[in-house]
């Protein structure tokens, strides 16, 4: 039963990428030619909202289910670190089309295709917890 409330919040969360377009390859396309603004605004609005509810939660003292305060810890800025990272996943967003979310949305759409994609994300992350160790943290 635990887990039927992410079930739900997965299908709420597919939903609405699909319906605010923002699963269309060609919405992604035109956010990184700087050709339209939609894609700003969904990304802007998450990120407003997610600052929101981690304001409330923290007000609230809202507790987590395994019973701790829902909290943070910000990590260290390091430019270079962050400046791989982000120029790596950019990459990768704009020669595929979508990001890891999308990514999702679309496979359960029915494109089949997305399992290739899924499998080269898969293999990113693997190579990455192979070369973590030389990498700048």
């Amino acid at each position: 039963m635990k887990n039927l409330s992410f079930l739900i919040v997965g299908v709420f969360f597919g939903i609405v990428m699909a319906k605010s377009e923002a699963v269309s390859w060609f919405r992604i396309h035109e956010m990184f030619r700087f050709e339209s603004f939609h894609m700003y605004g969904i990304i802007g609005t998450a990120v407003v909202l997610g600052a929101l509810s981690m304001w409330l939660m923290k007000k609230t003292k809202m507790k987590t289910l395994r019973g701790t305060h829902v909290g943070y810890n910000p990590m260290n800025l390091n430019i270079k670190r962050h400046l791989i990272a982000g120029t790596i996943f950019g990459l990768g967003w704009a020669m595929v089309g979508c990001c890891p979310g999308p990514m999702y949305v679309l496979l359960g759409g029915g494109y089949s295709i997305m399992l290739l994609i899924l499998g080269g994300a898969t293999l990113g992350t693997f190579t990455y917890g192979v070369v973590m160790r030389y990498l700048p943290h």
